[in-house]
Order: structure tokens, then sequence, then C-alpha cells
């Protein structure tokens, strides 16, 4: 029998998997919590790839640069392997919302460097380079949180102005002069390769393989935070950051959850393929020629929001940052999971010790531009009886025919109404409630303020 001679593609293959398996390793030595997370990631080559790249559920390599990286640099490879990790970990892959991709690509990424950087463990550790060291001493002298959504803000802010066609993906940033601020961070905190990243379709819906890894990460993020919260080793910056931001994920998605509550079960204009048997519509084409023997149904039941209310405490009280941001949380979560029907009506409404103002939103269209253009009116006491009143009114007039409930966001410093409404209703707030207690009819929920 003739003897099997291994092809340069085989070795390659090989010795690649040998190098995973010692990656692996040292980070496993170094943070035995990620044990779980470090081994989640099934390896795949991808020839066409310069840099590590991960969909969720692989992390894909090119054998010949995986090789090369490693005779010259092994730490780097340690080091690119955890960034993939903690991108799932921390559920950027699935986050993007209708933020600009490039500004959020490089916002993830700068907050995995820095978690990564003030880990400090042997097997990732390495000197600061002079931007790393201005960008992070600039983040804190600026107080901005290291976390994605903060980031992108800042970020936003910064280069809003930079026009789009300068720098738009990394095949740009290899281009642009140094001269470029937004190009030189871009190509220092660059790691992995983002363009396996899962892409949203035109109804917000992720594709099933994609949303089967992130219930995965899911798992993997609170066996994580189980892990570490037990053990009995001190925590670096680094992983004070990681573990404040798996809380944040985790009250992101308790809120999630949470608005589900306001949701109602309805008849929509949609084909309902779940129900569908392709048995007999494949049977009837091959009897009958063009003939199915049964077709979709043309609508379908689903849980959504109808008519829905949220009040925002604009009194000196609160924070016009902390309202800001609890909207644009609220809406980016609702349009992820394709929570409206296409006939329905959000009220917003700001009210201090009186209602200042009332907009409504009969599309998601009309979300983006209302958040790009909004201003906080009030400033007097808190009051939260003039916002009821003004909801029973508009009930009364018919315009809010399918009410589904009303969120109050506030920090509870209010005078409640003394009846309970005839829908469902919350009182929100980020971080400690500090107000009077809510009364029994309400629902009270308290939101990280890493959210």
């Amino acid at each position: 029998m003739k003897k099997h001679v291994q092809t340069d593609s085989e070795w390659q293959e090989e010795m690649s998997q040998k190098i995973i398996d010692e990656i692996q390793c040292e980070l496993y030595l170094d943070m035995p919590f990620m044990k779980l997370a470090l081994s989640a990631l099934s390896p795949k080559v991808n020839e066409q790839l310069y840099s590590m790249a991960t969909d969720g559920t692989y992390i894909y390599y090119n054998p010949i640069r995986l090789i090369d990286i490693f005779k010259k640099n092994g730490m780097y490879l340690n080091r690119a392997y955890l960034h993939s990790v903690l991108h799932c970990l921390f559920f950027h892959l699935w986050t993007k919302g209708e933020r600009d991709e490039f500004l959020w690509n490089m916002a993830c990424d700068i907050m995995v460097e820095y978690t990564i950087d003030t880990m400090e463990k042997k097997s990732t550790k390495r000197i600061l380079s002079y931007i790393r060291k201005t960008t992070y001493e600039r983040l804190k002298k600026e107080h901005i949180v290291i976390a994605p959504g903060a980031l992108y803000a800042w970020l936003y802010k910064q280069y809003a102005e930079i026009k789009a066609e300068e720098i738009t993906d990394i095949d740009d940033i290899a281009n642009t002069t140094d001269k470029n601020e937004l190009a030189l961070l871009a190509r220092e905190f660059y790691t992995d390769d983002h363009s396996l990243w899962p892409e949203e379709k035109n109804d917000n819906a992720m594709p099933l393989s994609s949303s089967e890894a992130q219930k995965q990460w899911q798992k993997i993020s609170r066996q994580t935070r189980m892990e570490k919260s037990h053990s009995k080793d001190s925590e670096s910056e680094g992983e004070q950051v990681m573990m404040r931001e798996l809380s944040a994920k985790r009250s992101r998605r308790s809120y999630k959850e949470f608005l589900r509550r306001f949701a109602v079960l309805r008849e929509e204009v949609h084909a309902d393929y779940d129900s569908f048997d392709m048995g007999y519509y494949a049977y009837g084409l091959s009897l009958y020629g063009n003939m199915p023997l049964i077709e979709p149904l043309e609508t379908r039941e689903t849980y959504k929001i109808r008519d829905f209310v949220i009040v925002l405490d604009t009194s000196y009280s609160v924070s016009g940052e902390l309202v800001e941001h609890f909207l644009q949380e609220t809406f980016t979560i609702l349009t992820e999971s394709d929570s409206f029907f296409v006939r329905n009506k959000i009220r917003i409404i700001q009210c201090d010790d009186s209602v200042k103002t009332d907009e409504e939103i009969t599309d998601e269209k009309q979300i983006k531009p209302l958040l790009n253009k909004f201003t906080l009116v009030g400033g007097g006491g808190t009051d939260f009886r003039p916002a009821f009143s003004y909801v029973r009114d508009l009930l009364d007039k018919g315009e809010l025919k399918n009410m589904c409930g009303l969120i109050y966001f506030t920090d509870g410093k209010g005078i409640f109404p003394a009846k309970c409404p005839s829908y469902k209703c919350a009182f929100v707030s980020v971080g400690a409630y500090e107000g009077n207690e809510v009364p029994p009819w309400a629902m009270q929920v308290e939101l990280e303020e890493t959210i």
C-alpha cells in the first residue's frame, strides 16, 4: 500500500491547529475563568483573509499568515485570538443597529484593546505605543466610559465632519496620511477582520445561524461572569471593564425582555412560513405541474407593540444626557427586535411638573430623524400626574385605540397618581432608584448606567 505524502496545505493546517491549541492553552493559564469562551469558536481556514476573523461560530484564519506571524511574534496571535473572543463575549457582532459601521468597528476595537491592555496578563502584555497611551489618557480626562456605545458617541462627535469617502474601510486606512487622526486611531487599534460579522436583513432580522450563535454567547457570557465572580484573585482594571460590560449586557437583555411585556398578540399581513408544509406544496407541483395544493397563509399572529407612550422626566433632578441615552437605547432595542406592527403609534412626551412636548411616531423611519433633532425641554419640579392626565385625554379622544402601555423614565422624585391607569405602566431609572416608593399597580425597573 502506497504511503500518503502530506501536502503543503495539509501540513499548514496541521501546524495551524497546533498553534491555535497553544494560543488557547496560554490564554487559559492566565484566565481560567474564560475557559468556555476561549474554546467556543471552531477554527476554520479562509485563505482570503489577512488577519483573523469571526462570525460568532468560527474563528477564521489564513494558515500561511498564521504560521508566519507565529514565527515572528507569537504573543500577537494570543492578543488577536482573545480580541475576537471578546468581541463575541461583548456582543459587538450583533448590536450595531443603525450606527455607522466604520465608527462602530473602531469603537469596539478600542474597547477590546483597552480591556486587553489593562488586564496586564503575561500571555498578552505589550508595551503601549504613544498613540494608545495618549488615547487612553484622553478618554480618562474626558470621563468617557469604556463601553462601545460611549466610545462610538465620542468618535462620532470628534470625527463626524470627516467626509465618508476619505476613509470607509480598512483598505482605505493604508492609503491615508498620518495627518488624519482618525486613520491613525483605526490603524493603531485594528486587530481582526470584521467583514464576516453578521449583517441585518432589511427587516432587521439576523440570519438563523447568527441568532443561534448569539444565544450560545449569551450562555457563555453568563458562565464567564459567574466563574469570574467566584474567583478569589484580585481584579485588574481590564477585568473590571469586562465584568462591567458583561453585567451591562445582562441588564440590556433584561430590559429587552421587559419591553416584550408591552407587546400584544395581533394578526398582520405577512406570509406565515412557519406553519407552511413544503411537502404538500412540492407534491402539488409534481402532480399538477404548476398547481400547488397549499400555499403559505397571507397573515400571521405575532407579539408586537401597537400604541405605546414613553414619558421623559425633564425636571432639574434628571440628567439630560441620561434621558437622551435612554431614548436612544429603547428605540435601538425595539428596532433591532422588529417589535413594531406596520400600523402603530408611539408618543414621546416630555414632562416635568407639566407636559412640555408631545411627538408622535407612526413609522420606524421617523425614529432616526427624531433622535437627531431631539432637544430636552423642562427643568422644573417633578410631578407625574400631568402626564397621566394628558394620556387619559388622548385615550378619551380615541387617539390611542390600541394602548399597550406607558414607560416613565425618571429618578422617581415626584408625585404619583392616586389611581391605577387602565394600561400597563412602568417607572424606569438608570442606576439605583432614589425616589418615592412606586405604587403597587406599576412596575419598577433599574438599568445599569452602561446599558
